[in-house]
């Protein structure tokens, strides 16, 4: 058996199962962070009104559509108990129980980035005592393959990308919204989705590049700790 003194660069960097586990749970906290902060970093949206012409495509005055959206995204706050109400646009029954089921499925992804961030700060407290450095590429090759391939697609064809996502996220047609029922509709154009969407890619894309980062330089300083020490120079002359 192997003491710490006989251990390799290899044996540092070599695969162990629950790298598996580590990188999963390092996707699921990246996942969090940038669903987080598309949701809720509302300059993002303000930024939107313009960006997508909502108010001339809506109808409705800039100071309206922020007042409602921040209604909405007051709601889909895990810490808010009470029910969503618009200040002056029109719900339907079937439109406020589907912005329910969206608050449900963001408590859920955030309980997820939540778990995945203490078990990543917790084995990684432990790796890095362990001086071992393969879980930092297994993260980086799980979290970096989804992401690039939904961008892909969003480019290529978002309205599919769309589609698909509310099918397989919801059992129900209540997402399918009438713009005459609930106005709400009216100032979230899939181009702002499709943004969001960038937002979460890019969160988890730049989580993986750092992983990968650490990983190369932990890699290099292994690899030069590694390394027989040159033998010594005897600069003197002796006469």
């Amino acid at each position: 058996m192997k003491t710490d003194g006989d251990l390799t660069y290899d044996d540092y960097d070599s695969f162990r199962w629950t790298d598996l586990i580590i990188g999963l749970c390092f996707f699921f906290a990246l996942i969090g962070i940038g669903l987080f902060l598309a949701v809720n970093f509302r300059p993002l949206y303000y930024w939107s009104i313009s960006a997508f012409d909502i108010e001339e495509e809506s109808g409705f005055s800039r100071e309206e559509i922020i007042e409602n959206y921040d209604a909405l995204i007051d709601y889909c706050s895990p810490f808010y108990t009470g029910e969503l109400n618009f200040p002056t646009f029109r719900a339907s029954v079937s439109g406020l129980s589907h912005f329910a089921e969206c608050k449900n499925l963001f408590i859920v992804f955030y309980v997820l980035g939540a778990v995945g961030i203490c078990v990543c700060v917790w084995f990684f407290i432990l790796r890095h005592r362990e001086e071992v450095i393969s879980h930092l590429k297994v993260c980086a090759i799980m979290s970096i393959g989804i992401p690039v391939i939904l961008v892909f697609i969003s480019l290529i064809n978002f309205d599919w990308l769309f589609l698909l996502f509310h099918k397989i996220a919801f059992d129900n047609d209540d997402w399918l919204f009438d713009p005459a029922l609930d106005q709400v509709i009216k100032i979230l154009p899939e181009g702002f989705f499709m943004v969001c969407l960038l937002v979460i890619a890019f969160t988890v894309i730049a989580g993986a590049a750092a992983a990968f980062i650490v990983y190369l330089l932990k890699k290099k300083k292994k690899k030069k700790g590694d390394e027989p020490l040159p033998k010594p120079q005897n600069f003197y002359f002796t006469p």
